[in-house]
C-alpha cells in the first residue's frame, strides 16, 4: 500500500442558469488539463485551509472576475475524497444560481466557457469524481438542498448524505 504523503483540498464551482449548468474546458493545467470541470475552482490556499466558501470566492473572483454579489443561493453540496498518486484529494463543490434566469456572457483565463444543457452534462469528460458527483447530482441532487459526501472505492464515488448530528 502507497503511503499517503499529502493532501490536496480544491474546490469547484456550477453555476445553473434556467436548465443549464456553466462548465470549464479546462486547458493547460498540470492537474486537470482537457475535460469538463466547474466554471471556477482550484486550490486553498494556506489561509483557506479551514473555509471552503473562501476557496470558492477567490477563484471566482480571480477566474471569472465575479464576486459573492454576482451569483445567488451559494451552496456546498458535495465532498469528495479519493486516495491517488500518494495523496488524499479532497474536492469540496458549490453550486450557485445567476439572478433573474439570465445568462452572463462570462470568460475564463483557465479555458472555455460553456453553458451546457443539464441533460448534456453525462456525456462530457470530467475528472474522475466531477463525473460521479454530476451523474449524482443529476439523478439525485439537484432535486434538494442536501450536502452529501462521496468516497472513491478506486472503480466508482459512493454518496451519502452527511446529515449533522
Amino acid at each position: 500500500m502507497q503511503e499517503i504523503t499529502k493532501l490536496r483540498n480544491m474546490t469547484s464551482l456550477y453555476l445553473l442558469c434556467d436548465d443549464k449548468i456553466l462548465l470549464l474546458y479546462r486547458q493547460g493545467s498540470r492537474v486537470v488539463n482537457n475535460q469538463w470541470v466547474g466554471a471556477a475552482g482550484g486550490h486553498f490556499e494556506e489561509n483557506e485551509l479551514n473555509d471552503a466558501r473562501s476557496c470558492v470566492l477567490r477563484e471566482l473572483h480571480e477566474e471569472l472576475s465575479m464576486t459573492e454579489n454576482c451569483i445567488r443561493d451559494l451552496e456546498l453540496r458535495y465532498i469528495t475524497i479519493r486516495n491517488t498518486s500518494g495523496e488524499l484529494r479532497l474536492n469540496y463543490y458549490f453550486f450557485a444560481r445567476l439572478p433573474g434566469g439570465t445568462a452572463m456572457n462570462l470568460q475564463s483565463n483557465e479555458g472555455i466557457l460553456q453553458w451546457v444543457a443539464l441533460d448534456e452534462c453525462a456525456h462530457l469528460k470530467m475528472p474522475f469524481s466531477a463525473r460521479f458527483m454530476m451523474a449524482h447530482y443529476l439523478k439525485t441532487g439537484r432535486y434538494d438542498h442536501i450536502l452529501y459526501g462521496g468516497i472513491s472505492d478506486g472503480q466508482k464515488v459512493i454518496f451519502t448524505k452527511l446529515n449533522e448530528n
